[in-house]
């Protein structure tokens, strides 16, 4: 058996198809974790979905950015831009499985391996957060996504405010905080402001700003995470940090990390993509 995890796909199936091939994907023996943004820019977001479908319990997918965009989409929470191409699914004749397949993921996601845990986010968390605390709000939205609220919270879901964490807030502000930190985050200030304005890579960080990860007394600094979101900042190495956007949809490439026997042993394997987009 063996565990990967796989960053941003947005829509490109056949980059999939060709990094699994490559991995030597077998669904009876391996697991692997996609983390986030399944669909959306690309030209094949069904097709995705319906091979992430496919293959059930051996890939594990969580929620990013573009994959509620979907859902608020379906629902008239959201029109679809101009750069957007969900059509494959909103058009499908399979609509309806599609979507609730997507709406049971999850935004967080923990897997223990060799007696070590590795977390995973989209994009990432607050640094008051422990691993624990980011789990269980995961599962506060992932109880509405999954529940009879859902085209409320959807309409309601969209906004930059409030910006940082309380353990008071309570109703839409604290989903939305919840929501904005492990799909969008990037960067934060050292106690825990959010800006969603600067796309820039980790090292041109706005003045009085930092990266999630880098922020001082980080709660979950102590466990691996993985996460993607962050296709300007890419592949991103350290002991207990992974980031595996690496720019698929804009002609870049699509990254898996295979672990070996230990979290620590890890081995990156890459397939380049076809540009769907051009990023601006």
């Amino acid at each position: 058996m063996a565990l990967y995890c796989i960053g941003d796909i947005q829509g490109c199936d056949a980059a999939l198809g060709r990094l699994l091939d490559t991995i030597g994907f077998s669904p009876s023996r391996d697991t692997v974790y996609l983390l986030g943004d399944l669909v959306n820019r690309g030209p094949d977001s069904a097709a995705v979905l319906r091979r992430c479908m496919r293959h059930g319990d051996a890939i594990r997918c969580l929620l990013g950015n573009h994959d509620l965009h979907l859902l608020a989409a379906a629902h008239g929470a959201r029109k679809p831009s101009r750069r957007d191409t969900l059509g494959t699914v909103l058009g499908a004749p399979d609509r309806a499985a599609l979507l609730d397949w997507v709406r049971q993921q999850t935004l967080a996601r923990a897997h223990t391996h060799a007696g070590q845990t590795l977390l995973m986010v989209h994009a990432g968390v607050l640094p008051t957060w422990s691993a624990a605390e980011t789990l269980a709000y995961a599962d506060e939205v992932h109880a509405v996504l999954r529940g009879p609220d859902l085209p409320d919270f959807l309409h309601a879901m969209y906004g930059n405010i409030p910006d940082h964490w309380s353990d008071d807030l309570t109703g839409t502000d604290r989903l939305r905080v919840i929501v904005n930190a492990l799909t969008r985050l990037r960067f934060c200030s050292a106690d825990g402001v959010m800006d969603f304005e600067s796309t820039e890579s980790a090292s041109a960080a706005p003045p009085g700003l930092m990266p999630w990860f880098d922020v001082p007394g980080r709660r979950t600094a102590g466990t691996l995470m993985a996460f993607g979101h962050w296709s300007t900042l890419g592949w991103l190495n350290r002991s207990n940090l992974l980031g595996l956007d690496t720019g698929c949809v804009w002609g870049g490439c699509l990254s898996a990390v295979r672990f070996g026997a230990t979290l620590a042993e890890r081995e990156l394997l890459q397939v380049h993509c076809e540009q769907a987009q051009a990023p601006g």
